[in-house]
């Protein structure tokens, strides 16, 4: 029995990054042999077991081989005779693809080290076509690293988009990889990724028509809607923002990439197009309900937010009734920030100001200020309660904005 440290541990050493998790690769080993060792089994598609005293996950080596579609189609073989190599050649790249024994020392067969060095992510072999995950992964890992991707790599999962493989993979899967590459820390380079082999088409084409459509000419002329996206994105992921926030980011402006036949009754611009767009992607996805919640008010109300100053008091109120702030000020203040991200994702005004932030949350704070609990005592016909209620909010806004000049 030999045991290695195999996979993103043996990279991110490599890299100088903190190793987060361990993978372990056991060599000549029966699943028995194992048990009778103190190791816990708890692997259910393949063998793996929790280390007796460090709950480290073992697992044989084995090999895999193709039996149907999708990132499950597969059946695994573990033996004793399964080698240290064969169980590296079934891995994704060859960055991934590496091990190290109990000396340190680097075992490298397929030269993960050179693409490390030159960084690039590069397929082990040609049964790397067989899994439609690993285009996720490679994208996740170009937001991570930044590598480029070999042509002839690129080529491969361009081909596993056109064969249909993609069409294969799981909701629930294509969310968390998608969710793990928004949270690293250029989620831009994920989305190029997808695009380049023609995946985002297919798993998010609310957010591939993006590309291609020109920004408002006094907003920013210069880029299209999709590269505004992406610096957005990458503002929100700067700033260290939530999951929601980001996710709101790359939504924001789903509707510009619709024509004006599209807007809803009761909508006005781009935002009415949007909302529905962005329940189509989340509800194809499974989005969590907390990143959809988010993602529809950001789209619906962006631009209500960057006019908030301009807006009267009693819109202001509708605003945060729409978005149910009183009741829920940190998911408004969320809301803010992927506002400021929109407003700051332009070359050149990353660092501008953005005084709707704070005069929204002054707005706010008088609207929560009013004792709803007192008018309700003082009034005899309850269903009058609300209006006044509401009334009251609107007279505190109005007390304490700003005096406005005279224009």
């Amino acid at each position: 029995m030999k045991i290695y440290k195999v996979g993103g541990a043996v990279r991110d050493r490599l890299l100088g990054l903190p190793v987060q998790d361990i993978d372990w690769v056991v060599v000549g080993a029966t699943a028995s042999e194992m048990e009778a060792a103190g190791y816990r089994p708890v692997g259910k598609d393949f063998p793996v077991f929790l280390h007796p005293r460090t709950q480290q996950e073992y697992a044989l080596a084995r090999t895999e081989r193709k039996s149907g579609h999708g990132y499950k189609g597969f059946t695994v073989f573990a033996a004793p005779e399964v080698t240290l190599e064969e169980d590296l050649a079934r891995r994704d790249l060859t960055i991934n693809a590496m091990a190290e024994d109990e000396a340190g020392e680097v075992i490298d067969p397929f030269n993960g080290q050179a693409d490390l060095q030159q960084r690039l992510f590069r397929h082990v072999a040609d049964a790397f076509i067989e899994d439609p995950v690993r285009i996720l992964r490679l994208a996740r890992f170009a937001a991570r690293f930044g590598f480029g991707t070999a042509p002839e790599t690129m080529a491969l999962m361009r081909q596993m988009v056109a064969d249909g493989e993609v069409d294969h993979l799981v909701p629930e899967r294509v969310w968390q990889e998608l969710a793990r590459g928004l949270m690293e820390q250029q989620p831009s380079r994920m989305f190029e990724a997808l695009r380049e082999c023609g995946a985002l088409q297919r798993i998010a084409p609310e957010v591939d028509a993006l590309w291609g459509v020109p920004q408002r000419a006094d907003y920013h002329p210069e880029v299209d809607t999709g590269v505004h996206v992406m610096l957005v994105l990458d503002y929100a992921a700067a700033q260290g923002a939530p999951l929601p926030v980001r996710f709101a980011a790359l939504c924001h402006d789903l509707g510009k990439a619709t024509t004006p036949d599209d807007i809803l009754p009761g909508h006005h611009g781009h935002e009415g197009r949007g909302v529905p767009l962005v329940e189509q992607l989340c509800a194809r996805l499974r989005v969590p309900g907390d990143c959809k919640d988010l993602a529809v008010m950001v789209c619906r109300d962006h631009t209500h937010v960057h006019r908030a100053p301009e807006l009267r008091s009693a819109t202001l109120m509708e605003l945060f009734q729409r978005c149910d702030a009183l009741r829920k000020p940190e998911r408004f203040g969320q809301m803010l920030d992927a506002c400021v991200a929109d407003a700051r994702g332009r070359t050149g005004f990353e660092t501008a100001e953005y005084p709707q932030a704070a005069f929204l949350q002054t707005m706010l704070a008088a609207a929560a200020s009013v004792d709803a609990g007192a008018i309700a005592q003082g009034c005899e016909n309850k269903a009058l309660i609300p209006e006044r209620v509401r009334a009251a909010r609107i007279a505190a806004i109005e007390a304490a904005r700003p005096e406005r000049k005279p224009a």
